[in-house]
């Protein structure tokens, strides 16, 4: 059997911005002093004239993007979650999202797979953060494929968007030939009748893994990605709940104002389901080998799986 592709996300961030910038002239990369981390740098090897490094200084980064997004650029402004979403906050909010500018947030390193930089560094509140500014879309890819796909979405839309990339390198899922991204559409990718998991991110091939193990314990479950957090798939979670009456949320982020709050806010207004968020517990993370923090914390398959046999 041949070993699955493994890929980081923000390398697939990386790749993307490459692609596009050879079809666009006026797609230009910001960076705050991390391009080799982001992997903007790959963007920087092939236009250097297009990539700009702002320096440690990630509010003047938000600043610097909003101004050249009104001079007709499409600016990618890239640096960690916990910088992009929390230190540079305000700026995001007033400069970026207020007046509805074109400009595109890729954040990498977050989540608690950034691994041994820590709690400071391991992002967990960032699509709290993110969805609750108004106008702006959240994306948070599951794989290569899909985080490829997204940025040229991305680039595309009209308006502000904010992208979660990781650094632990994941397994390829959507290698499919009819595999199709849209902004705001949900992806069944396994049917089941007992019960639904809904996941995004990393925790998607997770879930996979966790249903097969669950099917071994005669539990059929259906499971659902949702790369788009904002604007979310309605429709697919209020048919899931319908269809199956039990779901689970799976993210590798906090419990509180992420996936989980955002599906349980379209259920309990529309078809009130038994919800159980599977994430991080209202606590920081911690130093520590990315894929023995997601054990610890129940976020790899057998985590999942044991959550929901629970």
């Amino acid at each position: 059997m041949l070993e699955q592709k493994m890929v980081a996300t923000r390398e697939s961030y990386g790749n993307a911005l490459v692609e596009l910038g050879k079809e666009h002239d006026n797609l230009i990369v910001l960076d705050a002093d991390l391009a080799a981390a982001t992997k903007t740098g790959i963007f920087k090897k092939e236009f250097p004239d297009r990539h700009i490094d702002c320096g440690i200084a990630e509010a003047n980064l938000a600043g610097i993007a909003a101004g050249m997004s009104t001079c007709g650029f499409v600016p990618f402004m890239s640096t960690f979650a916990m910088f992009a979403a929390g230190r540079a906050f305000e700026q995001v909010r007033n400069a970026i999202g207020y007046p509805h500018l074109n400009v595109k947030i890729g954040a990498t390193h977050a989540g608690i797979s950034v691994g041994e930089d820590g709690a400071t560094h391991q992002c967990n509140e960032d699509i709290a953060l993110m969805r609750e500014i108004p106008g702006m879309v959240v994306i948070n890819p599951c794989d290569d494929v899909e985080a490829r796909a997204a940025v040229k979405a991305a680039y595309e839309y009209v308006g502000p968007v904010y992208m979660r990339f990781g650094r632990l390198a994941l397994p390829i899922i959507n290698d499919s030939s009819d595999y199709k991204f849209e902004i705001g559409k949900g992806v069944e990718l396994r049917k089941g009748k007992d019960l639904t998991i809904i996941a995004t991110g990393l925790a998607v091939s997770e879930s996979l893994k966790a249903a097969e193990m669950l099917k071994e314990k005669g539990v059929d479950a259906q499971v659902i990605n949702i790369h788009t957090i904002k604007p979310i798939d309605k429709d697919i979670i209020i048919a899931a709940a319908k269809a199956t009456g039990r779901i689970y949320t799976v993210e590798e982020h906090s419990v509180i104002g992420g996936l989980g709050s955002a599906v349980m806010e379209v259920l309990s207004e529309n078809c009130p389901t038994k919800v159980t968020r599977i994430g991080i517990k209202d606590v920081y993370g911690e130093s520590g080998p990315a894929k023995e923090l997601l054990h610890k914390y129940g976020l790899d398959a057998e985590g999942i799986a044991n959550t929901i046999l629970q």
